[in-house]
């Protein structure tokens, strides 16, 4: 049985002799979209690098993914940690916020979503989205089955070294790398600038970093 089949069960029995579509769509969601505090925090931050690498600033956007196949339909994303009952939104991994110590507290942890027929809660502000990445049915069922293995370095850090900081932005484009689709042509939306991109896609194509550690949720 594959990791999909095990993680989300079968395609429906019922469409036996059809075949069904697949599909892999990103979505741009501005930071912030829905939360004035991580908005405003996250137009500082911006400020601040914009000044320090002399550059104009850029609108900032965190990526999530719909994914379509055979097994159902699945949203993918990276959001804070609500409560303990992650089963119900399809969570594969977690990880720590800030500072690796502290990820022992929900509060500085982060979580990792394949959930069946799942919503993205700030999906109504996405830009220039959805962007079809592929409708090919390997690379959708191989997003599914390389989730669980995510690396989960501390959240807005740069523990393996990329130049660039861990976050959501991260872990779409690890999976998506991983899954043979070419990240380095996924662009956000004019004058938009998305952090954590880069990170992902130098990590999943060189997955021998020591430094960056794996926690897969059983």
């Amino acid at each position: 049985m594959s990791e999909v089949d095990r993680l989300h069960g079968p395609a429906d029995a019922g469409q036996e002799g059809s075949v069904a579509s697949s599909s892999v769509d990103l979505y741009w969601i501005p930071l912030g979209a829905g939360s004035p505090v991580v908005q405003a925090s996250g137009r500082m931050f911006e400020r601040l690098s914009a000044w320090r690498h002399n550059r104009p600033r850029c609108d900032l956007y965190h990526a999530a993914m719909q994914v379509q196949t055979p097994q159902g339909y699945f949203t993918i994303e990276q959001a804070p940690v609500p409560d303990r009952d992650g089963a119900a939104r399809g969570v594969v991994a977690e990880g720590p916020v800030g500072l690796r110590i502290a990820g022992h507290l929900r509060v500085f942890r982060y979580e990792v979503r394949c959930w069946p027929d799942g919503t993205i809660p700030d999906i109504g502000f996405a830009v220039d989205s959805p962007v079809l990445v592929s409708t090919d049915m390997t690379v959708a069922t191989t997003i599914l089955e390389q989730l669980p293995y995510v690396p989960t370095p501390v959240w807005g850090r740069d523990e393996a070294g990329t130049g660039d900081m861990w976050n959501s932005n991260s872990i779409m484009s690890w999976v998506l790398t991983c899954s043979g689709v070419d990240t380095e042509t996924l662009k956000p939306p004019s004058g938009g600038r998305a952090p954590g991109w880069t990170a992902g896609r130098i990590v999943a194509l060189d997955a021998g970093r020591s430094a960056v550690s794996t926690r897969r949720i059983s």
